[in-house]
């Protein structure tokens, strides 16, 4: 069966998912973590991207991801902070071979009505997996940014996290607030199958935007209502 083609349209984010091979762990020490994000923002501007989101799991990574003048600078980054990140793994461990679990997963996600969803589900990834009770204790993630004020290079703001206060403190309590809501499974099971076939999140409207500015049909069936995770 042919590989579903992968979908990025200039200016629209993309929620990409890549796993480490047979999910063996991809970061072993503090450093790999820190090694990863230093060329995590070397590819950013070197592939000009907007990153709202990110965490890195042991075994893999979330981005919410925007492409900036060209719609394949989300593959150009990727394949940069690949290719970097596999050269040192493989010198610092001595180890060869491949690392990634194959091409990595990606999804449309309409900004109107799935952004602040699609935000929440990287974020509280490592809450979801029991590696902290609250996202703040897990240190590879974008969550303090918003949550605290935190400076981290990598990370862009939206539009949405500058229209819920008035002043910076506001944002923060109200994110953090959010974030607290809890998801509901639907939501995480749609989030996880539309990427995992390199799909879309979003309703009718979007899937025929996406339709018309990449001139082809898209056959995944597109999803009802929306839930903007209020």
């Amino acid at each position: 069966m042919a590989r579903r083609p992968r979908l990025f349209v200039l200016d629209v984010p993309c929620h990409v998912v890549q796993r480490g091979n047979n999910r063996i762990p991809i970061f072993l020490r503090d450093k790999d973590y820190l090694f990863f994000l230093e060329v995590l923002q070397e590819a950013k501007i070197k592939h000009p991207c907007l990153i709202y989101s990110y965490c890195l799991m042991p075994n893999h990574f979330h981005l919410l991801v925007e492409p900036k003048k060209e719609e394949n600078n989300i593959s150009l980054l990727i394949k940069l902070v690949g290719a970097k990140y596999v050269r040192y793994v493989n010198n610092k461990y001595k180890r060869s071979g491949t690392l990634w679990e194959g091409r990595f997963k990606s999804s449309l996600i309409d900004k109107e009505s799935y952004f602040l969803s699609c935000l929440r589900y990287i974020e509280m990834n490592p809450v979801r997996a029991g590696l902290g009770s609250s996202p703040e204790l897990y240190r590879w993630s974008s969550y303090r940014v918003r949550a605290f004020g935190e400076k981290d290079p990598i990370v862009d703001m939206d539009s949405w996290y500058d229209s819920i206060g008035c002043n910076l403190g506001e944002r923060q309590v109200k994110y953090r607030q959010f974030l607290q809501n809890i998801m509901p499974e639907s939501m995480l099971k749609l989030l996880r199958e539309m990427t995992n076939k390199n799909g879309i999140v979003g309703g009718v409207a979007f899937k025929a935007q996406i339709e018309q500015l990449v001139h082809r049909e898209i056959t995944i069936r597109p999803i009802g209502r929306p839930n903007a995770g209020k």
